[in-house]
């Protein structure tokens, strides 16, 4: 068994899509949308065969994402090099992301950054 997909619920469908293409390599499908529900979607895969749906609909609640809460808390990807994770979070460093932590190796063995982005959720970037 494998975890097929995981999915997303966004205010800003084309800017997060654009997100995730720019900086993690995604490629995204054609979109889809329901004119009953006024629902959208975009299915992103990334090299290794993983998926990511991000989805908007009208009257989604956004409550306020702080960095200690509970449910998913970051998604995390490996860009295969402790060199690629450098880059990468200097990158989005300069691009006006929060790094909140690293790059560092971490008390169980992980080469890893951590920042906010992607209206407010936290993307791992790791090796």
């Amino acid at each position: 068994m494998k975890i097929d997909h995981v999915a997303m619920y966004v205010k800003d469908l084309e800017g997060v899509r654009q997100f995730f293409m720019k900086y993690l390599g995604a490629v995204s499908n054609d979109g889809y949308y329901n004119k009953t529900t006024d629902f959208r979607s975009y299915f992103l895969a990334f090299e290794d065969g993983m998926r990511l749906e991000i989805m908007n609909k009208p009257g989604m609640e956004d409550p306020e994402k702080t960095l200690n809460r509970t449910g998913f808390i970051h998604l995390a990807f490996n860009v295969g090099s402790r060199e690629a994770v450098d880059e990468l979070t200097a990158r989005l460093r300069k691009d006006g992301y929060q790094v909140v932590s690293g790059p560092r190796t971490t008390g169980d063995g992980y080469y890893e950054s951590c920042i906010v982005a992607v209206e407010e959720n936290q993307i791992e970037i790791t090796v």
